[in-house]
């Protein structure tokens, strides 16, 4: 037993001891190098520490480092990595226990590792790290980080705006030096917000007096952290402040001394408004106000209180501004009220587009025969009838003074003088196309033929803008007298005639209702009308009007109406029999064929305009448009006349030029009479 015993005794010391010296071996490195080739003591650091080494071949140079303690494995790698940084070479990690040897300004495009905030890794060893900012914008933090990184050598901070986040590439220590800067930067400071309700005063009138008291005592290039934001709650007539402490408390202070009771139960206040008008709000604050007063008789007369309260509601309409007398109370619940409905109302740009192509075809061809007894063929869907050209020939042959009766019973007076063709030229003046006769003993006949094309594009986009629910009117056109009625007199002598003027043109009519959201309600009227020509009674006009009402987004173009036509007519006028013979049946028959096509589309745009920044763009664009097309004009210039002149509008907003004063007119007369050159003098001979 005692054998067994020291046997195992001297097994344990052993076991130890060999374990102690294993510890102490692996922890002892001592290295000394003194002019030693770069790639000889990578080679060594390699070999101890079991890494597979690759070195890149720009890597080249000497060393002298030593170091006088003893090294453990985890010093003696950072050891080897703090002498790589110190003569500008870099080791990146890789898999499989491979680290590469670089140089550090190469080292930035490398693969190195991405650690994130829970990483323990220290020292000269490359990394990469993201870091979010959350309360200062990274474009203004970069510039700072990048005087701290080393970006001459592997470091470089890079900075993404969408997501805010800063991207940092170097050393181990770096990177968590500037990171520990992020940390410290990256901080709300003391912006907290602070609620003060009111008991007596108005919560935007106190918000009012504070912003134009810090306006007019602002210092220029003041830091915007001192400056406290104030806003008004008008739902429970509360002031908010936010900033940093002092500036909430001195705020605070300020509202408090302003929140003070008034001295007496009456008061009366005037209120500028800025966009509605003061007789229009008279009657709804005093709708607003007889309810209150209702409600509080109602609780009064339950506690058995009689007291009245009186309120006076005026408007003064030379400057636009309410007079109210109420208790201070009634005051606060009627400003509240003028405050949410004296805003800035919404504009609406309409603009109507008005396209109609039309297009028309016509041909005719037809023969008509003549006999001088008295026999003939005459068609009436050609250009012109037989009958009358032939009542215009024979009144010019015929006898003067002589009568000739037509064959629809009308009578033509041949005139005095024989060889007048001005009735015959009156009927051929009416005839279009080409008209070809031949006689021959006492027969003749006419050919007529005749073919018309007609195209016309018309484009109209009238525009308008006019406020929220405010009804616009527009028209560009004439006014077109129309006859309504006459009266003679006793001897059917000065006739009297009743006259009434009719607008013709393109109109447009618009009430607009601005939605909450971004659609608006449109009731639209859009007309556009034409004097066609005359008829028996009086002249013809051609309307299309469209009234509707719509619903569309801001800036959308949606579709009011239109009209799509398409006319074909055929007409054949001939004579039986004759005119079915093949080809020989044209000569007694007449042929006239039409085609009309006609499109009509009205489309609109509605843009609610709520700021003036985008009346003013809208404004600008149009201005430019015609002063552009008033310049390309000049360009083309005029045959005829200078292109002086040719009128042309100033750039936009160009401040208005006045005329020179008498005193600067005299002296720009003054100094061209002293530039022009004198005459020469002309000497006599004597």
């Amino acid at each position: 037993m005692m054998k067994k015993f020291l046997l195992i005794l001297t097994t344990a010391l052993v076991f130890n001891g060999l374990c102690f010296v294993g510890q102490a071996s692996a922890a002892q490195y001592s290295p000394n190098f003194k002019g030693t080739e770069i790639t000889e003591f990578v080679n060594i650091v390699g070999k101890n520490l079991k890494k597979t080494m690759i070195v890149d071949p720009n890597v080249r140079g000497k060393i002298n480092v030593r170091s006088y303690d003893l090294l453990s494995e985890k010093q003696y790698y950072q050891f080897f990595l703090n002498v790589l940084e110190v003569y500008g070479y870099a080791a990146i990690e890789m898999d499989n226990n491979i680290v590469k040897i670089i140089r550090d300004k190469d080292a930035k495009t490398a693969a190195i590792p991405v650690v994130g905030a829970k990483s323990n890794v220290i020292g000269d060893e490359m990394v990469t790290r993201v870091v979010e900012v959350k309360n200062v914008t990274v474009r203004e933090l970069v510039p700072l980080l990048r005087q701290l990184s080393d970006q001459a050598g592997g470091g470089n901070v890079v900075n993404y705006d969408p997501a805010n986040v800063i991207m940092l590439t170097g050393t181990a220590s770096t990177v968590n030096r500037l990171v520990k800067i992020i940390e410290r930067v990256d901080r709300a400071g003391d912006q907290d917000v602070e609620i003060i309700k009111l008991n007596y005063a108005s919560a935007g009138e106190i918000v009012r007096i504070i912003e134009a008291m810090n306006k007019s005592s602002g210092k220029a290039g003041q830091d915007t952290f001192l400056i406290p934001k104030i806003v008004a709650d008008d739902r429970s007539n509360s002031v908010i402040v936010s900033g940093e402490v002092k500036t909430r408390e001195r705020v605070a202070r300020l509202v408090k001394r302003l929140d003070s009771e008034l001295e007496t139960n009456g008061n009366t206040r005037v209120y500028y408004l800025k966009y509605s008008k003061a007789e229009d709000l008279v009657k709804v604050l005093q709708g607003v106000s007889d309810s209150i007063v209702s409600e509080e008789k109602v609780a009064t007369t339950r506690a058995s209180n009689n007291k009245t309260r009186e309120v006076s509601i005026e408007a003064h309409e030379s400057t636009n501004a309410l007079v109210i007398t109420a208790q201070p109370d009634m005051l606060r619940s009627l400003e509240a009220v003028i405050r949410q409905l004296d805003v800035r109302r919404a504009q609406v740009l309409v603009e109507a587009i008005i396209v109609e192509v039309f297009e028309s075809d016509g041909v005719s061809l037809g023969v008509q025969w003549y006999n001088e007894a008295g026999g003939f063929t005459q068609f009436t869907n050609g250009p012109a009838s037989l009958s009358s050209i032939a009542a215009g020939a024979q009144a010019a042959e015929g006898e003067k003074g002589s009568t000739v009766i037509k064959e629809n019973g009308d009578t033509v007076v041949n005139p005095d003088q024989n060889g007048d063709y001005s009735i015959l030229a009156q009927v051929l003046g009416n005839v279009s196309g080409m008209m070809f006769g031949v006689a021959k003993n006492d027969w003749g006949a006419i050919v007529q033929a005749v073919s018309s094309d007609t195209n016309s594009n018309i484009l109209a986009t009238p525009s308008i803008t006019t406020l929220d629910n405010e009804e616009a009117y527009f028209i560009v056109g004439q006014e077109v007298p129309i006859i309504t009625g006459s009266a003679t007199g006793s001897n059917n002598t000065n006739p009297f005639q009743t006259v009434d003027r009719q607008e013709v043109g393109i109109k447009l009519r618009v009430t607009p209702q601005v939605n909450e959201g971004n659609a608006v309600q449109l009731i639209i009227e859009q007309e556009v009308s034409s004097v066609s020509g005359t008829t028996g009674v009086d002249i013809s006009i051609n309307k299309r009007e469209i009234k509707t009402t719509v619903m569309a987004d801001s800036g959308d173009t949606v579709v009011l109406g239109g009209l799509i036509d398409e006319d074909i007519q055929e007409s054949v006028q001939k004579v039986p029999i004759l005119g079915d013979i093949p080809i020989i049946g044209h000569l007694f028959k007449s042929t006239s064929n039409s085609t009309r096509k006609r499109n009509l589309m009205v489309f609109l745009r509605a843009t609610i305009v709520r700021d003036s920044t985008l009346m003013t763009d809208i404004s600008e664009e149009k201005y430019n448009y015609i002063r552009a097309d008033q310049i390309r004009k000049r360009e083309e210039g005029l045959s005829l006349m200078s292109n002086k002149n040719m009128p042309i509008l100033p750039k936009w907003q160009d401040k208005l030029t006045l005329p020179p004063s008498f005193d600067e007119y005299q002296q720009k007369l003054n100094q061209k009479d002293v530039d022009l050159p004198k005459p020469p003098t002309v000497t006599e001979d004597k």
